[in-house]
């Protein structure tokens, strides 16, 4: 009588190694045996990093889509909302005979829709006028004898605005250029 597991083939992976545990505890195998459960373990392993390799291929792959298209589009809200700035300066150039207070109105509407604009972007204005110098969001052109300005302005607080700064997401834009009172 022969041994049925003899007459298995070789690539076969037997009943009782297919069940074995992955722990290590494997019955009585040949040498045979033993390397058909360790092949075809190692298959299953490679199968599985190769397809964990490709989905994270393709997550970084979506990703840098993302992130290119945030790049290219990111601006595109801050347009539309200067476009009506745009449209009242334009309209302001078309009149035939404009008067100084018309203009002058006009100037005021303008800059009002420009400063909604920024604002709805979150750009906020720095003008820090009568603050303590802040390096990180002022730049100092000047400073003035504290005792020689009017009304007294204390030691390292700014005495001018000469530009106004902008910050945008609370990271400074431009800083605002001032004079400060020097102690």
């Amino acid at each position: 009588m022969s041994d049925p597991q003899s007459e298995a083939p070789q690539s076969a992976v037997p009943e009782t190694v297919a069940t074995a545990d992955l722990a290590g505890e494997t019955p009585e195998l040949d040498l045979g045996q033993r390397l058909a459960l360790a092949e075809a373990k190692a298959a299953e392993y490679f199968d599985q990093f190769v397809r964990a390799r490709a989905e994270m291929e393709n997550v970084r792959r979506r990703a840098q889509d993302d992130v290119s298209k945030a790049n290219k589009f990111a601006i595109e809200s801050f347009a539309e909302s200067l476009l009506p700035v745009r449209d009242s300066l334009e309209m302001a150039l078309s009149v035939a005979s404009p008067t100084m207070e018309s203009l002058r109105e006009g100037v005021t509407a303008t800059l009002r829709q420009l400063a909604s604009a920024l604002e709805k972007n979150r750009v906020i204005e720095i003008n820090p006028a009568g603050e303590k110098f802040d390096p990180n969001r002022h730049q100092a052109i000047a400073t003035v004898p504290a005792s020689s300005t009017q009304p007294p302005v204390p030691a390292n607080h700014v005495v001018a605005v000469l530009q106004k700064g902008y910050l945008i997401n609370e990271r400074v834009l431009r800083p605002a250029l001032v004079s400060v009172a020097q102690g």
